[in-house]
């Protein structure tokens, strides 16, 4: 296009681009070609990998040199109510894959809304957070980003794939990025913080630990931390020996409800109080101190219910799992038990290339998607690991400071968005490979196969490209 400066194009993120999807294919070939070597056949997904980075890479082109920039705000919306419409729809009509409802098949090629659904999430995110008057302050605005991102996640989870929509809590740095109060992130690491409490002790427990950080924290903002901390502890005390209380044979009526039930409402009671003495002296702090203390109270209350109800039996048993509640190495702890093996065998230099007897006997299951990690760590150890942590890290860190020096809004906050989503492919994946997150299925981004995957990163990473490009504009 006229008046465009394509030496100035960031050769560093292209190159961290193309390096990660050629490691990827050399991967991918070394989990799946069998014992007679190369073999040209579109059953191969070595070769198909190849169909889908060529077309992947014209993709970026055309991205890159064709489409202007300017298109993408004006049909941020029409984008993202097609994709909510695909994602609603994949899961009625989709194939089902691996429990997932949610692929199109086009004859003998699959497509994952799912994964373009980050794009257009992406897009609509930086037309409305780029406009002059947006504030998270304002109500109406905080409301539309939220719902935004509620939809599409929504539709995800009706499609049972959970990783994908794991991935939308991402965006919520954006925002921080952009004014939202950090409040919200502390509530949601603390929600993580007491379910896993909750599940792997007792809800008696995360009752007591919940106390003490309300109590502090109290403390804290009244400047009276020691007294805080002092009446704290004796409530604490005197609440852990209730469950003795309740063994006594003559209060049988105590033993009507578990302990949890009657802490509860023994806290609760006052909570509720103060939150309306709150609201009528005004006081902001004890009412949010309150109504953080009340959704901590339903949220430990409400664990044991939404993990036996709303959780399938295979996913209760992987958390299960993972939190080391029970073992099963030979049945839902098969993948991960497989895939620490595979990047324990590997050492610190690996067994080198095409030379891993977990990778080449197929012991792990996945391994050229979402396990494709462990056929790193056996091939190349843990150097070959660290170099390829190290090149996400670069692409990510590239990604924001590139980001952050943008003039137009709308470049910075996409910019955000891309490495937000690139960073939870990656952590998720990881973790997930290495037995810290439970088996949602989830690809890493540029590495494992899969043909929606790659040209949904592609799409990502070449549109930032381009809103970097214009800021070169005619100079």
């Amino acid at each position: 296009m006229e008046g465009m400066n394509y030496k100035k194009i960031d050769w560093v993120i292209a190159g961290l681009y193309l390096a990660l999807i050629i490691f990827g294919w050399m991967n991918i070939y070394s989990s799946s070609v069998g014992e007679d070597g190369f073999v040209f056949s579109f059953k191969q997904k070595y070769i198909m990998d190849l169909v889908w980075m060529g077309s992947a890479l014209l993709l970026g082109c055309l991205i890159l040199f064709v489409i202007p920039s300017k298109v993408y705000p004006a049909i941020a919306w029409p984008l993202y109510v097609l994709m909510v419409l695909l994602l609603i729809a994949v899961a009625f009509v989709g194939v089902e894959v691996n429990g997932s409802k949610s692929w199109f098949a086009l004859g003998p090629f699959r497509l994952q809304p799912a994964e373009f659904s980050k794009i257009t999430t992406s897009i609509l995110l930086a037309t409305l957070m780029s406009k002059h008057d947006f504030r998270f302050g304002n109500l109406r605005d905080a409301a539309r980003i939220a719902a935004v991102l509620a939809v599409p996640m929504l539709a995800i989870v009706l499609e049972k794939e959970t990783g994908s929509a794991l991935v939308y809590l991402g965006f919520l740095l954006v925002c921080y990025r952009e004014g939202m109060t950090g409040w919200i992130l502390v509530f949601g690491l603390l929600t993580v913080f007491f379910f896993i409490l909750t599940l792997v002790l007792s809800p008696f427990v995360a009752l007591l630990v919940l106390v003490g950080i309300i109590g502090i924290v109290g403390g804290w903002y009244a400047r009276k931390l020691l007294i805080a901390v002092l009446s704290t502890a004796a409530v604490i005390v005197a609440l852990a020996f209730f469950p003795r209380l309740m063994r006594v044979e003559s209060i049988t009526f105590l033993q009507k409800f578990p302990v949890e039930i009657w802490v509860a409402a023994i806290l609760g009671i006052p909570a509720v109080i103060l939150l309306l003495i709150s609201w009528v002296r005004r006081n902001k702090r004890l009412r949010n101190l309150m109504l953080c203390f009340l959704a901590g109270l339903a949220l430990i209350l409400s664990v044991d219910i939404a993990f036996q109800k709303f959780l399938k039996p295979y996913q209760r048993d992987r958390i299960e799992v993972l939190l080391g509640i029970k073992e099963d190495p030979m049945g839902v702890g098969y993948n991960v038990h497989q895939s620490l093996v595979a990047i324990g065998s590997g050492g610190l230099t690996g067994k080198g290339y095409l030379g891993g007897t977990q990778t080449r006997f197929d012991f792990v299951p996945e391994q050229s998607t979402d396990f494709i990690f462990c056929t790193i760590g056996e091939e190349w150890g843990f150097l070959g690991t660290f170099a390829v942590l190290a090149v996400y890290l670069t692409l990510i860190l590239r990604l924001i400071s590139s980001a952050e020096k943008q003039k137009d809004r709308f470049a910075r906050i996409y910019g955000w968005c891309v490495a937000v989503c690139l960073l939870m492919h990656v952590v998720i994946n990881i973790c997930m490979t290495i037995g810290l997150m439970p088996v949602i299925g989830i690809p890493l981004p540029l590495l494992s196969y899969g043909g929606s995957s790659l040209w949904a990163f592609t799409i990502l990473i070449f549109i930032y490209l381009r809103l970097d490009l214009e800021k070169w504009r005619y100079r």
